[in-house]
């Protein structure tokens, strides 16, 4: 027996498909698998309104940085002191090198939100006669670990795989 995938709540081997409160699926009953995208769910709109206004306050900084450059050129140029715009701006320079590192967690936020998604997912499949949902989840690193080993399981088993 190999096995495909495992977490808390799913194990896929070349036997058998099990999915906590569903009977287990043989893989040689089943004839056809596929997915589908369900309605969205009040987490996954959160989870894109919190990646959005995270996007929108990890490019504030950087703008206000810019008009500040900017007006600091353009006013030194009227008054022909060059020597504190360059400190001005060697020290906005300095201060944003500083605080790079802190950038990271935000930054591990957006990119884990990408790993989650923002849509729900269904894998089906058909055994027995019967049209079984097997899972519903909305974290598509982990529905397409499912997805791609319960494929795997049943090229494997079928006569041509």
């Amino acid at each position: 027996m190999t096995l495909y995938y495992r977490d808390d709540t799913v194990r896929v081997t070349s036997d058998t498909i099990h999915v906590n409160g569903l009977a287990p699926v043989p893989i040689a009953e089943v004839s056809y698998v596929w997915h589908a995208r369900a309605r969205g769910t009040a987490r996954t709109r959160g989870r894109l309104l919190g990646r959005g206004a995270l996007i929108f306050l990890l490019s504030i900084p950087p703008l206000v940085a810019m008009i500040c450059v900017l007006a600091l050129a353009y006013s030194a140029q009227d008054r022909g002191e060059w020597k504190l715009a360059a400190l001005v701006l060697a020290v906005c320079v300095v201060g944003a090198l500083a605080l790079y590192p802190f950038l990271e967690l935000p930054l591990y936020w957006l990119d884990r939100s990408y790993e989650r998604g923002v849509r729900v997912q269904e894998l089906w499949v058909q055994y027995a006669g019967h049209e079984v949902l097997l899972l519903r989840t909305s974290d598509a690193l982990r529905f397409g670990q499912i997805y791609r080993a319960v494929q795997r399981a049943i090229e494997q088993h079928s006569p041509e795989g």
